[in-house]
């Protein structure tokens, strides 16, 4: 076998072509299939399925048992927790085919999809949001936001470090952690320094 500069556990397969950046590591029983593109730095974990044509950026951790489908985009720094689950159909039926009707499900740079929860294909997750263990997915979530429930509900807004942020009358918030602010005006939340 020749040497690459990524990581593939010797129980799992990568079909050919596709694309593995340097420094990914990809862990037991998974399967990476063709035309896949997967950035540097990844992380796959036990028994994930990178469907065909699956584009992932760099530094994306996905956790064990997540089935990344055809239509998926995940863009850098996205972490998907345990079992978390991707859709691809909106209306599947085992005797009737419909891959002509995959919807792209889009996960903006740095959102976190929390253990279990479920994202509804055709949806986009914003940057740096961050969706609650358990929760189903099924419209469109703004950046920053917190979100959890079945529906996922916007229940509050998460800096890009991952703390939980409060915003005053004035629509201004700046981050008890890492000191970075923001500002808010209806259901968007932007870094005050754009």
């Amino acid at each position: 076998m020749e040497d690459k500069d990524y990581f593939v556990h010797e129980s799992s397969y990568v079909d050919e072509p596709c694309a593995i950046g340097p420094g990914t590591k990809i862990w037991h029983f998974s399967h990476v299939m063709k035309n896949s593109r997967i950035g540097a730095g990844c992380n796959i974990g036990q028994n994930v399925v990178i469907s065909p044509d699956v584009v992932i950026g760099r530094n994306v951790k996905i956790q064990n048992n997540v089935s990344v489908y055809t239509g998926c985009i995940l863009e850098d720094d996205v972490f998907c927790g345990p079992s978390m689950v991707f859709t691809n159909v909106m209306n599947p039926r085992s005797h009737v085919t419909r891959k002509d009707e995959y919807k792209t499900t889009l996960v903006r740079r740095g959102a976190s999809l929390g253990a279990n929860c479920t994202v509804v294909c055709g949806t986009t997750i914003g940057r740096y949001a961050f969706v609650g263990a358990g929760s189903v997915v099924t419209r469109d979530v703004p950046d920053y936001a917190l979100v959890y429930g079945n529906p996922a509900r916007v229940r509050g807004w998460m800096c890009a470090c991952g703390i939980g942020m409060e915003f005053g009358a004035e629509g201004r918030s700046k981050c008890e952690a890492c000191g970075a602010k923001y500002t808010k005006s209806g259901e968007q939340v932007t870094p005050a320094d754009r």
